[in-house]
């Protein structure tokens, strides 16, 4: 068996035993699609009518982009207070007596958290069909904007690792996650139009990949009116291309930082 082979086949055990909590713990699946249908009926309903996107686009569909940008990231999260949990609870010791690959506990837990966001993706789609969203480019087209979407989760799942083997505990990283996270969310067009953000914030926003992965799924749903995108910058103007890029270094940097973490938390 190569390497590769093997890297793969210990990760996908250790995905295949995460997933088994959904089995043994359904409440963490309730929990985890609960939220993307409360976010959608709160801003579909409530903020709906306060908020105009301009030039006739419908603020339901301007918004479930946004949604979906904001539960992926938070998604991502899983694999931050799941490895944190592990090593309070000595179960990453236990797989380091193991013949196993070292990345193995990394790439199961950042896979497993894939199924999460695509079964939060899967539900909020029907919420949002339900409240008038619609897909208006086609299936390929929607298609390539759930794969950004989840792509972008995964790159953020390896942050979050990083952060959890370094943390204490689980409390510890999710509220360093959120500290991070809301803001980066919120600070975007993920709500709102960018024109109604002040300078600096608008500025941030532009440039913000939370902003360019929800424009980039807007504009492959279909959900921008046929309009070009609100802002002069770069990444707004190719959010799809600005997006992979950020993709790209996020792993580069962060899949070996915690892979050494990993390595180091592990043999205290």
């Amino acid at each position: 068996m190569t390497s590769l082979t093997r890297h793969a086949t210990d990760g996908w055990v250790v995905a295949k035993r995460n997933l088994i909590k959904i089995v043994r713990v359904p409440e963490i699946l309730v929990f985890v699609l609960i939220s993307p249908i409360m976010f959608v009926l709160l801003f579909a309903y409530v903020f709906g009518g306060a908020i105009d996107p301009g030039d006739g686009v419908n603020y339901r569909e301007f918004l479930i982009g946004g949604i979906f940008a904001q539960t992926v990231v938070f998604g991502a999260t899983f694999t931050g207070a799941g490895l944190a949990e592990d090593m309070q609870k000595g179960i990453i010791d236990r797989f380091r007596s193991l013949p196993m690959s070292r990345s193995a506990v990394l790439v199961g837990r950042t896979t497993s958290d894939i199924v999460y966001n695509v079964l939060s993706l899967i539900i909020m789609a029907l919420t949002g069909l339900l409240v008038g969203w619609r897909m208006r480019e086609g299936v390929v087209d929607a298609l390539a904007g759930f794969l950004l979407l989840l792509l972008f989760a995964y790159a953020i799942s390896w942050i979050m690792a990083w952060v959890g083997l370094l943390v204490p505990s689980v409390e510890v990283i999710n509220n360093a996650s959120f500290i991070v996270i809301f803001p980066l969310t919120f600070v975007s067009n993920a709500f709102v139009p960018l024109a109604s953000l002040p300078g600096g914030l608008r500025t941030f926003a532009e440039w913000n990949p939370v902003s360019t992965v929800t424009q980039a799924s807007r504009e492959l749903f279909g959900n921008t009116g046929g309009r070009l995108p609100e802002s002069d910058a770069w990444s707004m103007q190719h959010p799809a291309l600005y997006t992979v890029i950020w993709v790209g270094i996020i792993l580069v940097v962060f899949v070996p930082l915690s892979v050494r973490q990993y390595r180091l938390a592990s043999s205290r």
